[in-house]
C-alpha cells in the first residue's frame, strides 16, 4: 500500500523542499490552527499527522537548526554530536549518591531532536509499561494491545516477516543492525550460556515476558540515520499548510484567561508572539516542556513564587518525577583491534535483577568501543575494547527540576537524584554481576584478552565503583506526567489540567520510564496526540 511517507513519486520535489532553507526559515504568519513546539521524536509525528488535512495550518517550531550534517546522518558518528550545538547541554547538579559527581544530561537540539543524535535504537517498551500507562490514564487505548497495533501501523519493518508483531507499510523504516560484528553474536551466545533466551528480534515475545536478548533494531536506512523527523516531516515539507521554523526558541505559552492562544518565541534576537486558533502542543522533552510550563505560570505555586513568576494555575507535579535510565559501564579489552560496525551498538538484552520479578528491570546495550565515566577512565581504559553499557530499566529514584530565575533564558537546576533509593543499589549490584558473567562467558573468549573493569569487586568497593561508573542513558522523562492524581500534569488525552487548548506530547508525560530506549514510545505519544487532536477538532 502506498502512503504519503513511502511513495517514491515527486521525490525531486520533496528533495528540493527539504533542502530549501526558505521552507524552514520563512517569517511566520501571525496565527496558525495548531502550533507544535519541538521537532523531535513526538513533535515531528504530531505536525506531520495534523498537516495531512490540507485545510489545517500547522506550525512546527524547533529551537535548534538543520539536521543536514554528517555527524547526524552517519550512524557511526553519533557521539560527535554530544556537547555541540546539537545538544542542549543540560548539566545535573552534584549528586551525593554518585560520589558528588555532576552528570552531563544530553538532549537533542535540532530537527529530529534526540532522534537525530541518539544511537538509533528502536525499542518499544514492555507489555507491562503500556498496561501501567493505561491504568494511570484510565484509558485502554494506552494499553499494550492497542499500542501493538499502532506500532504495526507505524513501522516499515525490513527484517524477517512477522505480521503479528511487525508492520511493513508505515513511515518508520526499522531494520536489524546490518551484518553485525562477531561480538554482537557473541553476546547472544553468552546469553544462551546463562539460560537467557534469544529472539529473532526484540519487538515481540521478548518484551511480553521476563526478557531476553536479540540483535538491535535500528532506524537506519541505506546506511544513513532515519530520524523521526526524516520519517514523518521531511517527506512532506512541500505541503503548503506546514511551516517549519528552526532556530526559534519558545519562551512561554500565552493565554486569554486559562485558554492557550499562542506562544512567545525568540527568533533572530526578536521576541515574537504567534497565535494558535485551535491548540498549542508542547513536545520539547522532559527538560524544556516543564520549563516552558513553569515560565508560563503553570506549576507549583511555591516554586513559581520563589522566582517571582505569577501563577496562572497551580500544578505541583510540573518538574517533578524526573526519571532516567542509569548505566554502569563494564569494559573488556579486545585480543586485537576490532572496528565497531553500524552505530557501534548492535546487540541488546533485557533481564531481571531478581528471579521473582515478572518483567525485566535491567537493560543491557553492548557498545563496541570503551565507554568509561569521567571517574572510571582513571582506572585505565584499553585502547581497543568493548563495553557492556548496562543499567536500571526501572529505577526507583526520582529527581526534580527547579527554575533559577524568572527569565526564560535562565538555566534549569536539575536534581537528577540518581541512585538515591537503596533498591537501585541492590539492582545495580545484580546488574554489574550479570555483566561480568556475560562478558566472561566462553562465547567471548575468541575476541577478548580479559576484563578491564570492574573486576571481582565486592561489598563497599563494588558500591563505590557503581557510584563512580554511573552515567545517564539520556532517556529523561516523567516531568509532566500523565495520570489522575494531584501530582499529574496531563490527563489521558494529554490535556494540561486546568488549561484549555494546551497539550503535552513527549516523554515528559510518561508516568514512569519505559523499559528500553525512549524514542519509539515518544513516537507512539505523537501518534496518539495527533489522533486525539483530530478527533477533538473534527479533522
Amino acid at each position: 500500500m502506498t502512503t504519503p511517507f513511502t511513495s517514491p513519486a515527486d521525490e525531486d520535489v520533496r528533495r528540493r523542499a527539504a533542502d530549501d532553507p526558505a521552507r524552514r526559515t520563512a517569517h511566520p504568519k501571525a496565527r496558525y490552527d495548531f502550533i507544535v513546539c519541538g521537532a523531535g521524536a513526538a513533535g515531528s509525528v504530531v505536525a506531520a499527522r495534523l498537516s495531512e488535512n490540507p485545510a489545517v495550518e500547522v506550525l512546527l517550531i524547533e529551537a535548534g537548526g538543520s539536521d543536514e550534517a554528517e555527524t547526524v546522518l552517519d550512524p557511526a558518528q553519533w557521539p560527535a554530536n554530544l556537547g555541540t550545538a546539537r545538544d542542549w547541554g543540560f548539566q545535573a547538579e552534584p549528586n551525593p549518591h554518585l560520589n558528588g559527581r555532576a552528570l552531563s544530561m544530553s538532549m537533542g537540539k535540532g530537527l529530529g531532536g534526540g532522534s537525530s543524535i541518539n544511537v538509533m535504537v528502536w525499542a518499544r517498551g514492555h507489555r507491562r509499561d503500556w498496561d501501567f500507562y493505561a491504568s494511570e490514564a484510565g484509558d485502554a487505548a494506552w494499553g499494550y494491545d492497542a499500542v501493538l497495533d499502532l506500532y504495526r501501523r507505524m513501522e516499515n519493518w525490513q527484517g524477517a516477516p512477522d505480521p503479528h508483531f511487525r508492520g511493513t507499510n508505515g513511515p518508520v523504516w526499522v531494520q536489524p543492525a546490518a551484518d553485525p560484528s562477531p561480538v554482537a553474536h557473541a553476546m547472544l551466545d553468552a546469553a544462551r550460556e546463562l539460560g537467557i533466551p534469544t529472539f529473532e528480534h526484540p519487538k515481540g515475545r521478548m518484551m511480553e515476558g521476563p526478557g531476553g536478548a536479540a540483535i538491535t533494531d535500528t532506524l537506519v536506512r541505506d546506511g544513513r540515520r532515519h530520524s523521526l523527523y526524516r520519517a514523518y516531516v521531511r517527506p512532506v515539507l512541500e505541503r503548503p499548510n506546514l511551516t517549519v521554523l528552526t532556530d526559534t526558541l519558545v519562551r512561554r505559552v500565552v493565554f486569554e484567561g486559562h485558554r492557550a492562544t499562542g506562544v512567545e518565541v525568540v527568533r533572530n534576537g526578536e521576541v515574537l508572539t504567534i497565535g494558535a486558533r485551535s491548540e498549542v502542543v508542547l513536545s520539547m522533552g522532559a527538560m524544556q516542556t516543564p520549563k516552558v510550563l513553569m515560565h508560563s505560570g503553570i506549576g507549583d505555586e511555591a516554586e513559581l513564587g520563589r522566582v517571582g513568576i505569577k501563577v496562572l494555575h497551580h500544578l505541583p507535579g510540573v518538574g517533578r518525577n524526573l526519571q532516567d535510565h542509569v548505566s554502569f559501564g563494564c569494559i573488556w579489552e579486545y585480543a586485537g583491534p576490532l572496528a565497531p560496525r553500524n552505530s557501534g551498538s548492535e546487540a541488546t538484552l533485557y533481564w531481571k535483577s531478581r528471579p521473582d520479578l515478572e518483567a525485566p528491570d535491567l537493560l543491557f546495550c553492548q557498545v563496541e568501543f570503551p565507554v568509561p565515566s569521567d571517574r572510571t577512565a582513571a582506572r585505565g581504559v584499553p585502547a581497543h575494547g568493548w563495553t557492556m553499557f548496562a543499567g536500571l530499566a526501572q529505577p526507583a529514584s526520582r529527581g526534580r527540576l527547579r527554575l533559577t530565575g524568572a527569565d526564560p533564558l535562565a538555566p534549569l537546576a536539575i536534581d537528577a537524584n540518581m541512585m538515591s533509593k537503596p533498591a537501585d543499589m541492590r539492582a545495580a549490584i545484580a546488574c554489574v554481576e550479570l555483566c561480568r558473567e556475560l562478558g566472561n562467558a566462553r562465547a567471548f573468549r575468541p575476541f577478548v584478552r580479559g576484563e578491564a573493569m570492574p573486576g571481582d569487586l565486592k561489598g563497599a568497593t563494588l558500591e563505590w565503583f557503581i557510584r563512580d561508573a554511573a552515567v545517564t542513558y539520556w532517556h529523561q522523562c516523567g516531568t509532566a506526567r500523565m495520570g489522575r492524581d494531584a501530582m499529574s500534569v496531563v490527563d489521558g488525552a494529554l490535556r494540561v489540567y486546568g488549561i484549555e487548548g494546551l497539550r503535552v506530547a513527549d516523554g515528559s508525560i510518561l508516568p514512569r520510564v519505559a523499559t528500553g530506549n525512549t524514542q519509539a514510545p515518544c513516537a507512539v505519544i505523537g501518534e496518539r496526540a495527533a489522533a486525539m487532536l483530530r478527533s477533538a477538532h473534527g479533522l
